[in-house]
């Protein structure tokens, strides 16, 4: 019986702290804890007693032992003839559930969070913000001068704030960045993290806890481990994530060989001692579960990290010159009282982690060491992350619920009416015939023949008909006149089909209890549910179990931020350092400049899952939905099915999709304007058609008037000439007509000589006819043409004509 021993006191100095005594103290209290019988029994083998368990269940190979505990008589089970193997439910359901998480792609994404990534991001984001503001005048720089103002691609500007913060997020990745992603990725294809991580979702699914740890040596860098819930010691915790544990460890069977290769120190006596003792450690702890266990060329190991606290004390000394010197000390420093302030003691406490490993049931400490390359994020240096990371989704007050734990019980249901349903089986008979002796004698064929039971149960096996006889050969009323009559059995149909149901009650049970519904395995759609009410069912059914797949992920991401601080370690420290830089580097040459700076930075580590097909549907419907109204172009769609980041690629579409709508809306407006510019042009052609028209038309109107008047002027010179003809000819016969008047005035004065008497006859008549015209009124005769001898009269005249 080993003494149940207290941890020992952690405000003790740090030289105490790193001595063996100190060390074994700590290893002998975690082994009083876990491996002591105690009124609870031993913790360690009740945990591991459970988890094998709960193994077994889900591989379908638990105990039939309470089974037939359950259907024998006082432990009699001679007159059950069953199957007792268990019926594999539950490990139906662990195989969907792990295989449908596993399948979950993800992408591990580092984000440098330190000063120099911090400065260098926002540099590149004011840059893009001067030139999405200044985009007109760098425009027209670069046409009017040929002078090129930007400080980045113009093909590369977004248009809006939110397209750069869109773009900040998808697009914008640091050299350095790059790189620290691609270490990673490197560090978990050699130490195959797909494997462990299969494993720790089995875990998490069947026990309901899982553990991983990361470890690092100069000979092979960094590592990671699977470790196995099952062999995990460590302190009381409330969290899920088991952050305020103080000591965590395992325990691991190792060959003699292999204790010799890992502590080499150990001496011929000491490895005799181990060896002579492992067998009474493994009867003291009751660790005989399995052969293995037992092995004698294995020992039983603890190796644990236990975390403290330590002091750094500076001496700080002011010197000749005035200035401070500060020189390191262990925390038993304390200056002189009497140095009148020239000496001074500074320190600070900070986090440390030591290393121990142990023989189980003996006082062999093989182990006690401060840690080294112990895990500290660069945020702070004073806290000191374990090798282990540890969580359980569904712990409480340090006790674990898995999937598996919940339906244990409806699966022993299950077995018990499978068990049941085997023994209705075994004891129904077919229905049987019965067979009147009496009736059948009294039956005469007529031929001579007797009518034996045997011909007539052949004749009603072969024919279904049988002869009997309704009265006797004493003319009597025949009891036996159906001598062939068959018996049914008992109603074994009925208590089967109460056992199918309860079978499905049960089978019901234990989809209610873990979320994995017909729609999650495909098993029994219905088949009047729509495909939609399926989709919908299954995702209910992806929500249910998503504590397992967070869980998952936080281990991921725990392993992937001791891995970013490893690969540190790696660049400093590890001989392979040249071979790790060249197997990153063979990926992209351009990160090769990046690594030789890489631990320098500090990154924060994101993990990105990518949507599973369900979401992946509901993308592309949304994508399909926008192509097919316009929203978004073929090349748009592309880019968005790209991206793995669900959330990321909802916003991107949206985005795109407002691009769209403005794009189009753009164009819309440019073809209003287009349109209306073709009109305003068309108007003007057909105005200045309209105008050509109207001066064609007037130009046509002023040389028809210029051809009138030159007709007019033709016929007015014409008519001149012709007035100008009748004139002279007026004036001719005018001259003739005075010559004549002359002629006749000499002749008159020839005859007035001549002839008195008649002139003065003569005149005195036409003195009177004078008189006699003055008389009535009349003027005299004018022998001048009137209305004839102007331009005027000539117009008129040709205007009557």
């Amino acid at each position: 019986m080993i003494t149940t021993l207290n941890f020992p006191s952690q405000a003790v100095s740090d030289a105490e702290k790193l001595s063996y005594e100190y060390g074994l103290k700590v290893g002998k209290a975690i082994e009083s804890e876990w491996f002591n019988n105690n009124k609870r029994g031993n913790k360690y083998l009740n945990t591991k007693n459970q988890f094998h368990k709960l193994r077994l269940y889900a591989r379908g190979e638990q105990p039939v032992q309470k089974y037939k505990d359950e259907l024998s008589i006082n432990g009699d089970l001679s007159y059950l003839n069953l199957d007792w193997k268990p019926v594999p439910i539950i490990p139906k359901f662990v195989d969907i559930l792990v295989n449908g998480i596993s399948e979950r792609m993800y992408d591990v994404k580092a984000v440098s969070t330190d000063v120099n990534g911090v400065d260098k991001r926002t540099k590149y984001m004011e840059s893009m913000l001067r030139d999405m503001r200044s985009r007109e005048f760098n425009d027209y720089a670069e046409q009017t001068f040929n002078v090129k103002t930007r400080e980045n691609p113009k093909e590369n500007l977004p248009d809006t704030e939110e397209e750069l913060a869109l773009h900040m997020q998808i697009s914008y990745k640091q050299g350095i960045e790059i790189a620290e992603e691609q270490a990673l990725k490197v560090l978990f294809e050699g130490n195959n993290y797909e494997l462990t991580r299969r494993r720790f979702y089995r875990d998490l699914t069947v026990l309901g806890i899982g553990a991983v740890k990361t470890c690092f040596n100069t000979s092979e860098g960094a590592t990671v481990e699977y470790v196995d819930p099952a062999n995990l010691v460590y302190s009381y915790s409330k969290s899920p994530y088991y952050e305020d544990i103080y000591y965590v460890g395992e325990v691991k069977y190792i060959p003699l060989n292999e204790l010799v290769r890992q502590f080499p120190h150990l001496s011929q006596e000491e490895l005799e001692d181990i060896s002579k003792n492992k067998s009474t450690v493994n009867q003291a702890h009751g660790q005989h579960s399995n052969a293995e266990e037992v092995d004698d060329n294995k020992v039983q190991v603890l190796y644990f990290n236990y975390k403290t606290y330590m002091n750094e004390v500076y001496k700080v000394k002011e010197t000749a010159t005035g200035a401070d010197k500060a020189i390191e000390k262990d925390d038993t420093f304390n200056p002189p009282e009497n140095m009148d302030g020239t000496f001074a003691r500074v320190s600070r406490a900070i986090e440390v982690l030591y290393d121990g490993a142990m023989v189980l049931g003996t006082k062999k400490l093989l182990k006690w060491e401060m840690a080294q390359n112990m895990l500290r994020p660069k945020s702070d240096f004073t806290k000191v992350k374990m090798n282990y990371s540890i969580v359980a989704p569904r712990q409480y007050n340090g006790k674990i619920e898995s999937t598996v734990s919940r339906i244990t019980g409806f699966a022993d249901m299950i077995q018990l009416t499978h068990l049941k349903l085997q023994q209705v089986l075994s004891r129904m008979v077919p229905d049987g015939i019965y067979l009147d002796a009496d009736g059948l004698a009294e039956i005469d064929l007529g031929n001579g023949t007797n009518y034996n039971p045997q011909e007539a149960l052949n004749m009603f096996f072969q024919t279904g008909s049988i002869i009997g006889r309704s009265m006797t050969a004493d003319g009597d009323g025949n009891p036996g006149r159906m001598p062939i009559q068959e018996i049914a059995s008992g109603n074994g149909g009925g208590k089967m089909q109460s056992l199918i149901q309860t079978y499905n009650y049960y089978m019901q049970m234990i989809r209610d209890a873990t979320g994995l519904n017909e729609a999650r395995d495909g098993s029994s759609p219905d088949k009047n549910a729509l495909v939609g009410i399926q989709k919908m069912a299954a995702a209910n059914s992806n929500t249910a179990t998503r504590h397992i797949l967070q869980a998952g992920l936080f281990l991921t991401s725990e392993v992937a931020k001791a891995l970013v601080l490893r690969v540190s370690d790696i660049l400093e420290y590890s001989p392979t350092a040249d071979a790790f830089v060249q197997q990153i580097g063979a990926h992209n040459v351009a990160t090769l400049k990046e690594l030789k700076d890489l631990h320098l930075y500090d990154f924060g580590i994101h993990i990105e899952l990518q949507p599973d097909e369900e979401e992946k549907q509901m993308l592309e419907n949304n994508i399909q939905m926008a192509l097919q109204k316009g929203l978004i172009e073929l090349e748009d769609a592309i880019d968005i099915r790209e991206i793995k980041s669900l959330k990321l690629a909802n916003q991107l579409l949206k985005l795109r999709r407002k691009k769209k709508m403005e794009k189009d809306q753009q164009m819309q407006q440019q073809n209003m304007e287009k349109q209306s510019q073709t009109n305003q042009q068309a108007a003007q052609a057909k105005s200045q058609s309209d105008m050509q028209a109207n001066q064609q038309k007037l130009e046509g109107e002023l040389q028809l008037e210029q051809t009138r008047a030159q007709l007019k002027i033709q016929q007015l010179q014409e008519e001149m000439n012709a007035k100008k003809e009748l004139m002279q000819m007026e004036f001719d016969l005018n001259m003739q007509l005075k010559q004549l008047e002359v002629d006749s005035a000499s002749k008159r004065d020839d005859v007035k000589e001549n002839r008195k008497d008649d002139r003065t006859k003569i005149q005195a008549s036409q003195q009177s006819e004078l008189i006699d015209q003055r008389n009535n009124g009349k003027a005299p005769k004018n022998f001048e043409s009137t209305g004839n001898d102007n331009i005027g009269g000539a117009l008129n005249m040709m205007d009557t004509m």
